[in-house]
C-alpha cells in the first residue's frame, strides 16, 4: 500500500458506512490530500459543496469527537508541508492543468502498490470474451481501451451505447464465455451504467472498475475498483487520470497474455505491408 497522504486517507475510509454526503467529503479530502491537515471545518465544506454541521458530524462518524481532533490526527499520521501558495499567480487554465497534474501524483502514489492493478490484468485476460462498459463521460476512456485491448486480446466487446440492448448485450458476453467486465465510470454517473453492474455481478461476471473515486455510486457493485481521479477546474472535467490508468490496465493485461507480443508483430507486419501509417 502507498504511504502518500492520500492513501492514509484512503486507508481511514476503507470499511466505513458513509451517507452519500459523507463521501462526498471523504472524496474531496482525497483529492487535496497534502491541504486538508491545514483546513478549517467550513472551508472543508466549502471544497465539498456541503454544509459546515455535516462535516463535523463526518468527523464524529470517523470515531473522533469533532472535527478539530480528525485534523489533529491527520496532522499526526500524514504530515505535509504547508501549502506554498505558488500557484496564487496561475491563471484559470494553468490551475486546471496543475490540479490534473496532481491527480496523477495521487496515481503515482496508488501505483506503489501494484498488486490491484496486477490483479485486474489477470482477470482481463482471462476473460473470454472481454466486455468493456462506458457510458456518456466514459465511452471515451472505455473506447479507447477496446481499441488498444483488439490488439492484443481476442475478443473484446465494447459497449459503449445505453439503451435496453446492453442488457442483452451483457447476456451474449456470459453466453459466450465471459468472466470479467470492465467498466469506466465517470461523474456524473448515469444510473444505467449503475443497473448494468448489477445485473452483470448477478449473471456471474467479475467487475473491475475505474471510477473517478473508492466512494463512487459504482463501488458497492464493483468486485475491484481503482480510483483515478477527475479534474473540475474547467467547465467540463478533464480525465487524465483515468486515461492513463487505462494504459497501465493495459500494459497488466497484456503482461498476462502470453501472445500478445506476437499478436502485436503480427499487426505491425500487416499494417507496413498495406501501407496503413504514414512513415
Amino acid at each position: 500500500m502507498s504511504d502518500s497522504p492520500a492513501a492514509r486517507l484512503q486507508q481511514l475510509f476503507e470499511g466505513r458506512r458513509l451517507t452519500p454526503t459523507q463521501r462526498r467529503i471523504a472524496h474531496s479530502m482525497v483529492r487535496r490530500a497534502a491541504d486538508v491537515p491545514f483546513l478549517s471545518s467550513v472551508e472543508l465544506a466549502e471544497l465539498a459543496g456541503v454544509s459546515q454541521p455535516s462535516v463535523t458530524r463526518f468527523a464524529v462518524a470517523l470515531g473522533f469527537d469533532g472535527y478539530p481532533a480528525l485534523r489533529r490526527h491527520l496532522r499526526e499520521v500524514a504530515p505535509v508541508a504547508a501549502p506554498s501558495g505558488d500557484e496564487d499567480g496561475y491563471n484559470e487554465y494553468q490551475q486546471a492543468v496543475q490540479a490534473e497534474i496532481e491527480n496523477l501524483r495521487h496515481l503515482v502514489g496508488l501505483l506503489a502498490d501494484p498488486s490491484p492493478v496486477e490483479q485486474a490484468g489477470r482477470l482481463l485476460a482471462a476473460s473470454r470474451p472481454l466486455p468493456v462498459l462506458g457510458l456518456r463521460a466514459a465511452s471515451s476512456q472505455a473506447r479507447g481501451f477496446a481499441y488498444f485491448a483488439a490488439k492484443v486480446h481476442p475478443d473484446v466487446r465494447l459497449l459503449d451505447e445505453g439503451g435496453s440492448m446492453l442488457v442483452d448485450r451483457v447476456d451474449a458476453a456470459v453466453r459466450a464465455g465471459a468472466s470479467a467486465l470492465l467498466c469506466f465510470a465517470l461523474p456524473r454517473h448515469p444510473k444505467e451504467v449503475v443497473e448494468t453492474l448489477s445485473y452483470a455481478r448477478s449473471s456471474g461476471l467479475t467487475v473491475v472498475t475505474v471510477a473517478d473515486s473508492a466512494f463512487a455510486p459504482v463501488a458497492r457493485f464493483s468486485d475491484l475498483l481503482i480510483p483515478a481521479a477527475v479534474g473540475t477546474g474547467l467547465a467540463f472535467d478533464t480525465a487524465c487520470a483515468p486515461m492513463l490508468l487505462g494504459r497501465v490496465l493495459l500494459e497488466a493485461m497484456c503482461d498476462d497474455l502470453p501472445d500478445a507480443q506476437a499478436r502485436l508483430e503480427d499487426f505491425d507486419a500487416g499494417a507496413a505491408a498495406r501501407g496503413l501509417f504514414v512513415e
